[in-house]
């Protein structure tokens, strides 16, 4: 099994690949790529650890072989967020990035599962879903916005809260992964109960979870330890899927093409093609309904953005690495 990161050394990338490197599978190449030359150090430098995978980096502009043969494919390439912006200021940049990324992704690996984590996903994954369709190989099954990151967030924000051990705990987080778009379901997490208070207070923290490492970090960077954990969590449950398990739910921003929004986080079964069935929301309280309109036009137009972009710029004038 071939799993491929794209910006693999910025700091969410190195990360994501140092969780893969002593997370994956006996006879599983991690294939790593940058447009910084020192991705071939990092490469090297993964290489000293006493583990099975083999690791190789590279920053040739010609990626077949870096993405043939890929089974999953991660993609963390782009600007991340300093502070006074959110996930929308870093539109014009990574929209660009991602769009020639999937592309390469269609031509070189083209059974791929996708996986995007470059911010803003809210309106990354539309894009890659119209360069797939572009190219004529979009599975809706097979491309996923990771935002993992939310759960293992509310994971542990309600196990402080509580005074609970986090290992046990699980928040489905649906909708989107900016603002008010992250709604946790709170009522869902089994034998928890929780005030008025608590899960006003929750929901806004997990919200506003990274922002707050954005501004903790003086300017010097946003959430990438965490993100890379999390994209690790997710990448070794769509490995397991891959290789038959049964069983493996996680939240993701899929295609579900409902009336609602085209696209939007929810629990998804995954198999071994991808996506093996959206899991419905379940019975939402009152306050999850509310939240739940109250997303919907920022939902929406996080969607089209990413959708106008694809038919207002062609190929020959994205971004390119």
């Amino acid at each position: 099994m071939k799993v491929v990161l794209l910006g693999a050394a910025g700091g969410i990338g190195q990360a994501l690949a140092l969780m893969l490197t002593t997370r994956l599978p006996k006879n599983c190449t991690l294939s790593l790529y940058d447009i910084a030359p020192m991705i071939e150090g990092i490469a090297l430098d993964l290489n000293h650890i006493p583990v099975s995978t083999k690791i190789c980096g590279s920053y040739i502009q010609d990626m077949t072989h870096v993405l043939h043969g890929a089974s999953i494919v991660l993609i963390v390439a782009g600007v991340s967020r300093k502070p006074g912006m959110d996930r929308a200021d870093l539109f014009n940049v990574n929209a660009g990035i991602v769009r020639q990324l999937v592309n390469h992704v269609a031509i070189h690996a083209p059974q791929a599962l996708i996986n995007i984590i470059t911010n803003p996903i809210n309106s990354m994954v539309p894009i890659a879903a119209g360069t797939l369709t572009h190219a004529g190989i979009y599975q809706p099954n097979k491309l996923f916005g990771i935002t993992t990151l939310d759960v293992i967030r509310a994971n542990r924000f309600v196990a402080d809260m509580k005074g609970l051990s986090p290992d046990h705990i699980e928040v489905p987080i649906v909708g989107g992964h900016s603002g008010v778009t992250i709604l946790p379901l709170l009522s869902q997490v089994p034998d928890i109960t929780f005030s008025t208070e608590e899960i006003c207070i929750l929901t806004q923290r997990i919200r506003n979870a990274g922002t707050e490492v954005v501004i903790a970090k003086a300017g010097m960077g946003s959430a990438t330890l965490s993100m890379g954990y999390a994209a690790a969590r997710f990448t070794m449950s769509l490995i397991w899927a891959l290789q038959g398990r049964q069983g493996i739910v996680e939240c993701a921003y899929i295609e579900n093409n409902t009336s609602f929004s085209r696209f939007f986080a929810q629990p998804v079964l995954l198999g071994p093609q991808g996506i093996s069935a959206r899991r419905p929301l379940g019975i939402l309280s009152s306050f999850e309904q509310q939240e739940l309109q109250n997303m919907r036009d920022k939902l929406n137009n996080d969607i089209t953005l990413g959708e106008q972009f694809i038919q207002k710029y062609p190929m020959s004038s994205c971004n390119t690495l």
